[in-house]
């Protein structure tokens, strides 16, 4: 048995053209360093949810992405998170979402999936849990970058709400297969620029933007959350792995090369099955993403054409 890590930093219109050299740099780096973390973690023989906890801390560590520093801001000004992990050998799940000041929103959603009864957990009722763990918390200052207060500003005076920046969804995620056989899965978003009343994407809905079961696969997508929500996505493509006898790469262009054009939702998603083969589709014009296996080094890209 090998082991296989692959990590994303969201979907969308992301053209070469738009993109300086400083900005791509920093997007391949943050890309490596998480899979770096990751497959140090599945080389020593560590679990599968062990290394995708850590590669999408990386990636929440990364301002370059939305989620955890890089998390965009709500209609007032805030950052309300949302995060979940799936383990595929118990099937067991932890999600919290609309959390706030929390550096890394996926350790507390692995807190729920093992340290408490519960699978979803949001709002202050999240962050008591949080704070009785002692999980990391910083001030809004942490969470500020120029970036995202401009696409606030913009989005307000538009009076829309946009996803990310330019269309592009900056949700992270990871899936890996461990050397034990085990498949895992977990995603992390700072949601939509100027969202308000409370709203929760696809990105903590188990099944919907995140999903993991050895049969199967191990899925995180990214992309327009309320159609990824409508499509069942993640749970979509295991499904049509185990009763409809698709391989990974025919369920998962299934999904989001045909049914979720046809609702209208754009995105991608990545995903590793139960063999080590990989697929990262997508319906956009990039996807930041990178994967890894025993033995090779890592790869990372942007655009379409890589």
């Amino acid at each position: 048995m090998s082991y296989t890590l692959a990590v994303h930093g969201g979907a969308g219109t992301i053209r070469r053209t738009q993109m300086t050299t400083e900005q791509e740099a920093a997007h391949h780096d943050a890309l490596r360093l998480a899979l770096n973390a990751g497959t140090a973690v599945l080389s020593e023989g560590g679990t599968a949810v062990d290394a995708v906890a850590r590669a999408v801390t990386v990636l929440e560590n990364a301002p370059c992405f939305n989620a955890g520093r890089g998390a965009v801001f709500t209609h007032d000004g805030r950052h309300e998170m949302d995060a979940s992990i799936m383990c595929g050998r118990t099937l067991e799940a932890g999600a919290v979402a609309l959390v706030e000041h929390l550096k890394n929103p996926v350790l507390l959603a692995r807190a729920v999936m093992e340290q408490s009864p519960y699978v979803f957990l949001s709002g202050p009722g999240a962050m008591a849990f949080a704070r009785e763990l002692g999980l990391p918390e910083a001030s809004p200052d942490y969470f500020f970058t120029p970036l995202r207060h401009e696409q606030l500003q913009q989005a307000r005076a538009a009076k829309k709400i946009q996803l990310d920046h330019s269309d592009k969804f900056g949700t992270v995620g990871a899936v890996a297969l461990d050397l034990h056989g085990n498949l895992a899965a977990a995603t992390s978003t700072g949601g939509l620029t100027n969202k308000q009343f409370g709203r929760i994407g696809d990105s903590a809905v188990i099944g919907a933007g995140n999903y993991a079961n050895n049969r199967t696969c191990a899925v995180s997508c990214t992309g327009f959350g309320e159609y990824y929500l409508r499509g069942v996505v993640a749970y979509d493509v295991s499904c049509l792995m185990e009763y409809a006898g698709l391989s990974l790469q025919q369920a998962a262009e299934r999904v989001i090369l045909e049914k979720q054009l046809a609702l209208g939702g754009d995105g991608g998603l990545i995903a590793v099955d139960a063999q080590g083969q990989v697929a990262l589709p997508f319906n956009s014009e990039g996807m930041y993403r990178g994967w890894a296996r025993a033995g090779a080094p890592p790869v990372t890209a942007i655009y379409e054409a890589e």
